[in-house]
């Protein structure tokens, strides 16, 4: 049976796509310019790929795509669904209300209202105060056919979703037993809002992963490609279609992720700086045990601060369009005929942007002073051989097409996080728990059930409570069946 891949990314200008055989070699590239309908963008880079000749439709098993949602984008279009927003958490999380945070066109882009109601359990599992079931039912019942999805968050939920699992259930009851309900206990982060943030955003993105899925479907099939299809997720691995409309949020922000996996592929490099040169916008993050390295913390998505498990990739907005050829003004340098002149322009406007490439060099090296930088991205000559802080820069072959082979290339993964009391035979347990939890999940994604294992175990000591407490997060991985 033949182990063709094709990875397709969508970026911001272009839209890329990769054939791979069954060891990694390269056999056809193509480019197209990105127009913002993604399903056409798909279809043509695709085309593209099957016209060069080197790739028979039939002989393509799986199919890996990226994209580079940007959820104001995805909002401006009417993608995303109307959400019904349930807090567990009354009387004692009411100071910042949900959305707060969200901004203004977002927040009524996506909300069909909120509400917070008593409920909730301790950070030791202890539930002090009942769910408010009939708040719910008549918070939902009264919103009825204007909401197309439901977010429920309830206080301390990765350690007993027992609340949201009840709300869940009146959910169903009151707006159809087939609404999409999303909880937030299956995104596992501690921090409220965020965990609440990042579960609305999955709630309102399903609408627009099912119709992805289904035009990506078309333009394989249009193709003459029947092969399985898999998305990229934001932290650089895959998902499988069913488990994408079930965590929509999760392919926000791809493209860092793919790309620091490419380099990584490409370059075989363990520990690095890499820095991705695009027409726009240049990525610089950081590579450990050839795996990109995440960010920690909360990230901002389109200015809502959510529990996304993104790499440490700073954008700067400078790319390949910011520098002009000189004796035609205005238009951009072709990369590979660049002259010194303008590598130093380049390196130059890097410097003086709002995020300076100090700056993102010295995040993305963390403790190892001095570390080699892989160049990709279609700019990838534009960056010269000397620059403070780095011993070496490498330039891989087909570095240029290091996002959709970072897709191509990918493991299917899954985590899951949950919150204990930090006691040794409550840890154990715990810890056992989550690393099963975490095994299935990726196997739900798409992971091979024989081949996954866990590749990431996480302890945070939780402060600020009276007994010591951990938010224990594991990740597997594996190839795809």
């Amino acid at each position: 049976m033949s182990e063709l891949r094709i990875g397709v990314v969508s970026g911001e200008t272009t839209t890329d796509a990769v054939a791979l055989d069954a060891r990694d070699r390269l056999l056809a590239a193509a480019r197209v310019a990105t127009t913002g309908a993604v399903g056409d963008d798909i279809a043509t880079a695709i085309r593209a790929i099957v016209a060069d000749g080197a790739v028979a439709p039939e002989t393509v098993r799986w199919v890996m795509l990226g994209t580079s949602y940007v959820l104001e984008d995805v909002a401006a279009v009417g993608g995303v669904r109307k959400v019904a927003v349930v807090r567990i958490g009354g009387p004692l999380t009411t100071s910042v209300p949900p959305l707060a945070t969200w901004p203004p066109a977002l927040r009524t882009a996506v909300s069909a209202g909120e509400i917070v109601v008593a409920g909730g359990s301790e950070y030791d599992g202890r539930a002090p105060v009942a769910l408010d079931a009939d708040a719910i039912a008549r918070f939902l019942s009264g919103i009825g056919d204007r909401a197309q999805a439901v977010a429920i968050s309830g206080v301390f939920a990765p350690v007993s979703p027992a609340h949201e699992l009840m709300a869940a259930d009146i959910a169903r009851r009151e707006l159809g037993a087939l609404i999409p309900v999303s909880l937030s206990h299956e995104t596992g982060s501690i921090g409220l809002l965020e965990r609440e943030n990042t579960t609305v955003l999955n709630a309102t993105l399903g609408e627009a992963a099912t119709q992805l899925g289904a035009t990506a479907r078309s333009a394989l099939l249009a193709s003459g490609i029947d092969a399985e299809l898999l998305f990229a997720q934001n932290d650089g691995t895959l998902m499988c279609v069913d488990h994408a409309r079930r965590f929509p949020a999760l392919m926000i922000a791809s493209g860092p992720g793919t790309t620091i996996g490419g380099a990584a592929h490409l370059s075989s490099v363990g520990d690095a700086v890499v820095m991705a040169v695009g027409a726009r916008t240049t990525y610089i993050g950081g590579l450990v045990n050839g795996i990109p390295r995440n960010h920690i913390g909360a990230t901002d998505i389109a200015g809502v601060r959510t529990s996304l498990r993104l790499p440490d990739a700073r954008g700067i907005a400078v790319g390949t369009s910011s520098i002009t050829n000189n004796s035609e003004a205005g238009t951009p340098i072709e990369p590979d005929k660049a002259t010194p002149s303008q590598r130093r322009a380049f390196v130059r406007a890097l410097t003086s942007a709002d995020t300076t490439l100090a700056d993102a060099l010295e995040e993305a090296r963390a403790t190892r002073p001095v570390l080699p930088l892989v160049v990709v991205g279609p700019g990838q000559r534009l960056v010269p051989d000397q620059l403070e802080g780095i011993n070496e820069v490498i330039r891989p072959q087909d570095g240029e097409f290091a996002h959709a082979i970072g897709a191509a290339v990918a493991s299917v993964s899954g985590q899951f996080a949950r919150i204990c009391l930090d006691r040794p035979k409550t840890r154990r347990s715990a810890l056992e728990d989550i690393r099963a939890a975490a095994l299935a999940r990726a196997i739900d994604a798409g992971a091979h059930r024989d081949r996954v294992a866990v590749v990431e175990v996480e302890e945070v000591p939780l402060t600020h409570l009276v007994h010591p407490a951990l938010l224990i997060r594991v990740r597997a991985a594996g190839p795809y069946c």
